[in-house]
Parts: structure tokens; C-alpha cells; sequence
């Protein structure tokens, strides 16, 4: 019995080296094109759904792909809708491990073609110094290592399956949920649903266990597979957090589904066997129910994809977030011009103040990282573009001259906010290069500089001679940092890459100096009636 279990343990830690291998490996070998493929072909919940299934068949890995989903998610690239698709077509990809194991693993004689595949694989690898023949011999080595520790995990359970009185299994009492728990906890463990399905399809091929248990531990594993997107964002963004809860509530409703109909669903699996003329035993019946499980609940899920995203959307709201949804935009008044450009002046407020607290911290706060800062940088441009939009729909006839103007101003000052956000990032470069090796003579001048920004950052109106003072800091410091590179105290690259950020941040300055002089509309209209009054016609 001992050595029966280490043979169980020895195939399962071959099965995982082997899905490890195949997955870096045709990840590797594909490089760039599944990368294009899953960045830029999922523009709709259907395309994504079809790009993730594709991926996911061709890697071998669902959690591979669910990891860079949420990593796309994480950069912006992916929206919520177009990831939900992905994640849907993961499923149903993740399938083709149940059937390789089923046709291919119980059909032949394993040894028989996994060993030249093992040679033949380990050869390319260390044959070649292309890239991409030493990732496709990884590939071919770890696919016939798959069914080597399939084949030992079926000889050791077969084994088990002699010594066992199989009716003890069955007939224990525990019931479908114990066997859903079984096949959570064997994905969980081991971080690969293709481990937990392998183990299921060839307890079940030997008999260890009835088929309708089998289907509730399948249903377990693929409950299981979820537990990768959830520890991939525990410290992601919020859009990530969401696409997590999203992969975990689309794999449990698919799961309460095909439970509740496991009768009919193992019966339509039945008549499917026999019009397709597969072989009829367990492993293909297991086959065919997971797919047919994924596939039914993708297809419910996916009309409803929309309505799904919005309502994840609601969930782990960032205060960033928040900021970013306009607060006095309302669109039953671009109409009426007057009332509307009231509310972009209470908008443009908030833009201002937003941007503020955004250059102030990065002026302030010591060790941040342009990460950190991306999130308020992300809702200051959200709300800009949104009240470029809205005064783009105001209606412009009889449109009063100062209205006119007001709005005109505004339009330039997003411009000008929307390029200081773009280079906020630049400050956090200006404070890292004050602590660079040969920068010490020029420290001082650098934090005159970084306290006359404060200034300029604080300040609710332009302040000429502050921005003077700052021109001047900037032109001695270019000139110092010339000469320090003439002299060779400081590297040629690093001088310069100084430079740029000294550029960058003057740009920066400059932006926000015309972004003070903006005025509410008020202001305009107090103007003209002031004009009005003192010369009237």
C-alpha cells in the first residue's frame, strides 16, 4: 500500500513537471503571438471568449491564461466585458486536457510513443541555440512526460483499485458534495485542474470510483482552477479584483448548474457517446461532461456579459475611482447652456484639485514608485476627457459671447492639466536623480528647485515671479549638469537622461502656470455686466 501511494505521488509530481514544461515552453515557442493574440483580438466578449479558448488549448494552462488576463486587466489594456470573454473561452480550453488524457492516455500503448517523443524533444532542445527549437523540444519533452506520469498514475491506481473493495468508496454515505470537495481541494493543492482531472478521469477509469462521483469531483476541480485568479489578484487593481470575482462567480453558477441537472446532463452525455461512436468508457464520458458543462455555461453567460461587467463594476470602488465619475455633468443640461457650463465650472474645480493633490504628492511623499501614483493619474485623465466630452455636447446657438469664452478657456485648460498629468510621473524621476552618485555639489540647488514646484503646486493662482525664480534654478542646474558632464564627474547617459527629466518638469510647471489662470464662467459674466455698467449705451 506505501509504495502504491509514493507511486501515486511520484506520477502526480511527474504530471505537474510535464504541464509546467508544456506550458513555458509553448508559451515560449509562440512568444509574441499569443500575446498579440490575447491583447489585441478580444475587442468583444465573443472574440475574447473564441481568443481565450484558442490560448488556453494551445498552452495548456487555463491559470497561465487567467494570470495574464488579469495582468492585461492590471495595465489598462483589457476592459472588463472583453476579460469576462476570455475567461469564459478558458474554460471550455481547459477541456482538452480532459480529452487528451481520455483518448490518448487509455486508447494506446503510452510507452510506445512517449519515450521517442521524450528523445526526440530533449534532442531539439539541446541539438539547437534557436530561441524558439530549444521552447518547442521543452514542449514535445514535457508532452511525452505528460503521459508517462499518466500512465504511472494509472498503473498505481489501478493497483490501489485491487486492493481496495471498491463498494467501500461508494458506498460510504458522503455523497456528490464530498466528492466536489475532493476535486476543489486536489486543484487547489496542486494548482493545476489538468493534476486534479487526471487523477479523477484515471481513478474512475479503474473503477475506484462510480461515474456520477467522478462528474461531482470534476465539477470540484473546475471550481478549483479559480483559486489561481484569486491569489494572482490579491494585490492587483480593482478591475483585476473584479475580474477574479467574476472567474469565481461564472465557475460556481456553471457548477450549481451542471449539479442540479447532473442526471440529464449524464445522459445526454451518454447518447452523445454513442452518436459520436467513442469508445464507451468512463474517462471519455468524463470527457465529454466537462466540456459539455463549460460550453453550456458559457453559452448562458455570455449574452448576459454586459450586465455582468456593470455589476462587478459596482464592486471594490477605489476613492480614485470615485473621483474620476463627474459629479455635476448632467446631460439633460447641455441644452441650456447657461445651466450647463455652471456645472463643468464646478468640474473643472474638482480637475484642478485632483491634479494638485496628484503633483503634490509626488513632490511630498518619499519612495513612491510611478505604479502608486497610476491610479489618481488614471482618474484626473478620466474626468478630464469627461469634461472635454461634455462641452463638446453643449449646444452652441445663441450661445452668449462670454459663455463662449468661458468654455473656450476651459477647453485649453484640460489640455494643459491633461499634459502636467502625463508628466507627473517626471517629479518622481527629479527627486531620484537628487540622490545619484556625483549629483551630491548639485543637491542643494535641486531641493531650491523641488520647493520653489511646492510653491508653484500650491499656489491658486499664476505666480510670475515664483515661475521666474524656478526658470532661473532650471537654466543653472542645465548649465552645471553640462559642465559636469564635460568634466566626466557624472556618466554621459545618466547626464542626460537628467536632462530630460529637468525638461520635463519645467514642460510640466509651464502647463500648470496657464492651467491657474483659468476662471469660472462667473467670472466672465460679472466682467461683462461690470463693462456693461460703466458703459452704458
Amino acid at each position: 500500500m506505501t509504495a502504491t501511494i509514493f507511486q501515486i505521488l511520484g506520477g502526480l509530481a511527474l504530471f505537474l513537471l510535464a504541464m509546467e514544461m508544456m506550458t513555458d515552453g509553448l508559451k515560449n515557442a509562440a512568444g509574441r503571438h499569443l500575446r498579440h493574440l490575447l491583447g489585441s483580438w478580444t475587442r468583444t466578449p465573443v472574440r475574447g471568449l473564441a481568443a481565450g479558448f484558442l490560448i488556453t488549448g494551445i498552452v495548456q494552462s487555463s491559470g497561465a491564461v487567467t494570470v495574464a488576463t488579469i495582468g492585461f486587466v492590471n495595465a489598462g489594456l483589457l476592459g472588463l466585458s472583453q476579460s469576462l470573454g476570455v475567461i469564459f473561452g478558458s474554460n471550455i480550453g481547459t477541456t482538452m486536457t480532459a480529452w487528451l488524457v481520455s483518448l490518448v492516455g487509455f486508447g494506446f500503448n503510452i510507452e510506445a510513443f512517449a519515450l521517442p517523443l521524450l528523445a526526440l524533444g530533449m534532442g531539439l532542445k539541446l541539438a539547437t541555440n534557436n530561441t524558439r527549437s530549444e521552447a518547442l523540444g521543452q514542449a514535445l519533452a514535457g508532452f511525452a512526460l505528460f503521459f508517462l506520469g499518466l500512465s504511472i498514475l494509472k498503473t498505481s491506481l489501478e493497483s490501489l483499485t485491487a486492493g481496495i473493495d471498491s463498494q467501500t468508496l461508494i458506498d460510504t454515505g458522503y455523497g456528490l458534495p464530498m466528492f466536489i470537495l475532493i476535486g476543489f481541494l486536489a486543484t487547489v493543492l496542486t494548482q493545476s485542474s489538468s493534476a486534479a482531472l487526471a487523477i479523477v478521469l484515471t481513478a474512475a477509469a479503474g473503477g475506484l470510483i462510480p461515474l456520477n462521483s467522478a462528474a461531482a469531483a470534476v465539477i470540484g476541480a473546475n471550481l478549483g482552477s479559480t483559486s489561481t485568479a484569486a491569489l494572482s489578484a490579491l494585490k492587483a487593481t480593482a478591475n483585476a479584483r473584479r475580474l477574479a470575482i467574476g472567474h469565481i462567480l461564472f465557475n460556481a453558477a456553471t457548477g450549481v448548474i451542471a449539479l442540479l441537472i447532473l442526471p440529464v446532463m449524464l445522459w445526454v452525455v451518454a447518447l452523445m457517446a454513442r452518436w459520436l461512436e467513442l469508445d464507451a468508457n468512463v474517462a471519455v464520458s468524463l470527457a465529454l461532461f466537462h466540456t459539455l458543462f463549460n460550453v453550456l455555461g458559457a453559452l448562458l453567460m455570455l449574452p448576459f456579459t454586459p450586465h455582468f461587467a456593470r455589476f462587478l463594476g459596482r464592486l471594490f470602488r477605489s476613492k480614485e475611482e470615485d473621483n474620476a465619475e463627474p459629479r455635476h455633468l448632467d446631460n439633460t443640461l447641455v441644452a441650456t447652456p447657461e445651466l450647463a457650463v455652471a456645472a463643468v465650472d464646478e468640474e473643472m474645480k474638482r480637475l484642478i484639485g485632483l491634479i494638485r493633490g496628484l503633483l503634490r504628492v509626488c513632490l511630498d511623499r518619499e519612495d513612491l514608485k510611478p505604479a502608486q501614483i497610476q491610479p489618481k493619474a488614471d482618474a484626473c485623465r478620466s474626468l478630464n476627457s469627461a469634461i472635454v466630452d461634455y462641452v463638446s455636447r453643449v449646444r452652441a446657438e445663441k450661445m452668449h459671447p462670454s459663455t463662449v469664452d468661458a468654455l473656450t478657456l476651459s477647453i485649453r485648460t484640460c489640455r494643459y492639466l491633461m499634459e502636467a498629468t502625463d508628466l507627473a510621473e517626471e517629479l518622481l524621476k527629479l527627486k531620484v536623480a537628487k540622490d545619484q552618485p556625483g549629483m551630491s555639489r548639485l543637491s542643494d540647488a535641486l531641493e531650491r528647485y523641488i520647493d520653489t514646484l511646492r510653491t508653484l503646486v500650491a499656489a491658486d493662482e499664476p505666480l510670475p515671479v515664483t515661475v521666474d525664480e524656478a526658470e532661473t534654478i532650471y537654466h543653472q542646474l542645465k548649465s552645471e549638469l553640462l559642465a559636469m558632464i564635460v568634466r566626466r564627474d557624472i556618466a554621459t547617459t545618466d547626464g542626460e537622461q537628467i536632462l530630460d527629466t529637468l525638461s520635463s518638469v519645467r514642460r510640466l510647471m509651464d502647463q500648470w502656470h496657464k492651467a491657474l489662470a483659468w476662471q469660472p464662467v462667473s467670472s466672465f459674466l460679472n466682467g461683462d455686466q461690470e463693462a456693461a455698467l460703466s458703459n452704458p449705451q
